[in-house]
């Protein structure tokens, strides 16, 4: 919630709200969002789709670079040929692209605005039905057997001003409509750890009614993403929702690393072997903000949260300790040519992307390097880990390899 306040900030959080006033907001912001629906001019119409009889056909939403599509595909080729050969098929270009139509997923439509990110998933994936649109200004979404997206999470983040009504908190609302229209069996999507407490926890009390309303049983858990193999500390929720009309109960898969399990893959693991040739990275100065809290992690250790930005990217764990000086003041011992942020390649292999994944920086030559490479920063932390997608799908990947001709309703009409 915010207020409107004079001075160099419009707005700023509104603390001494209750729960009531909180609920009356959501509710109004909902109204609001669903009003502009209805003012949709443009028909938008789709071509034919290339739907399969014998896959689960995937619509993405918010689909920015697609580490969550990818890692929903590598689950349905583990599903389909196994764990073992999919793993290792995926870490060759030539030898996942030859084998991935096994996959049990199959990606039909994607919608994001970040005209980069779609340049990335063009160049990664199959060919599919891209939009580059506005989704609030999208129709008509096609049918599908699965949706997925990580909607937009600004005034959720812990990390910034959590603002209950930014309007991009909301967008979830076309999420549901997408639902309504497309009747897949299930849905995934993902989001920050902060909706979980932001507004009193009735936040995402209201989300999971509005997604239940839709028709689904919801399901919602914090996960961590080093406890499915990734080389970092990133807490996300993941909602997942399965159609009530079927006889399947979701269940958020347990941790196959840490205590008593597989060990946690740290940074040696990740890039220890790109030390002498990690590629390029964001260059410059280390602001007072940046150096207000440890930035370093030791190689025996996982990431800091990757970030969508450059300037933000954790510092490469070779050279000494960043030491703490003061109350949210850090320092970095010694020259600062000891000290650098992670390169690109390096937060991607940590945000377990395989090295022939491409990222697009816009290609504009004349556009400074660190703005191109920032672009590519981007893409990277606003993605979910492949491989914690990968373990959020696996459960829906063997139930619907086995159930494709339950989780199809008569409304969807392959063509």
């Amino acid at each position: 919630m915010k207020i409107e306040e004079r001075g160099r900030a419009k707005y700023r959080p509104l603390k001494d709200y209750n729960s009531i006033q909180i609920k009356q907001l959501l509710l109004d912001k909902i109204k609001e969002e669903q009003e502009t629906i209805q003012n949709i001019q443009a028909e938008n119409k789709l071509p034919d789709l290339d739907y399969k009889e014998n896959k689960v056909n995937v619509v993405s939403l918010f689909s920015g670079c697609g580490g969550l599509d990818l890692g929903v595909e590598l689950a349905g080729l583990a599903a389909t040929i196994g764990e073992e050969e999919a793993l290792k098929a995926f870490k060759d270009k030539h030898l996942f692209n030859a084998i991935r139509e096994k996959s049990i997923f199959h990606t039909i439509y994607t919608n994001d605005l970040f005209k980069e990110a779609n340049e990335s998933y063009k160049l990664n994936f199959p060919p599919v039905f891209q939009q580059q649109l506005d989704i609030r200004k999208v129709r008509e979404f096609p049918k599908a057997d699965l949706v997925l997206g990580g909607f937009p999470c600004p005034g959720f983040s812990e990390a910034g001003p959590r603002l209950i009504d930014d309007k991009r908190n909301f967008l979830y609302i076309h999420f549901i409509r997408c639902l309504i229209q497309a009747k897949p069996f299930a849905f995934v999507a993902e989001n920050v750890k902060g909706m979980l407490t932001l507004g009193k926890g009735e936040v995402i009390r209201q989300i999971v009614q509005d997604f239940s309303s839709a028709g689904y049983n919801v399901k919602f858990k914090l996960v961590n993403a080093r406890d499915y193999g990734v080389p970092q500390l990133r807490e996300r929720v993941f909602i997942i929702g399965i159609r009530e009309d079927l006889d399947f109960e979701y269940k958020h898969p347990e941790p196959s690393h840490g205590q008593g399990k597989l060990p946690y893959v740290t940074l040696k693991d990740a890039i220890g072997d790109l030390e002498s040739n990690p590629g390029d990275w964001f260059e410059g100065g280390f602001s007072p903000i940046y150096l207000s809290r440890n930035r370093k992690k030791k190689w025996s250790e996982q990431s800091f949260t990757i970030q969508a930005s450059g300037r933000q990217a954790p510092l490469h764990p070779s050279g000494p300790e960043m030491r703490k000086i003061g109350p949210d003041k850090w320092e970095l011992p010694g020259d600062k040519s000891l000290h650098r942020r992670l390169s690109v390649k390096e937060i991607a292999r940590i945000q377990t992307f395989p090295d022939w994944f491409i990222f697009s920086d816009g290609g504009n030559l004349n556009v400074q390097k660190n703005n191109r490479l920032d672009k590519q920063y981007k893409q990277i932390g606003n993605a979910v880990p492949v491989l914690l997608a990968k373990a959020m799908a696996m459960p829906l990947a063997t139930w619907a390899k086995n159930n494709i001709s339950s989780i199809r309703q008569e409304s969807l009409i392959l063509k």
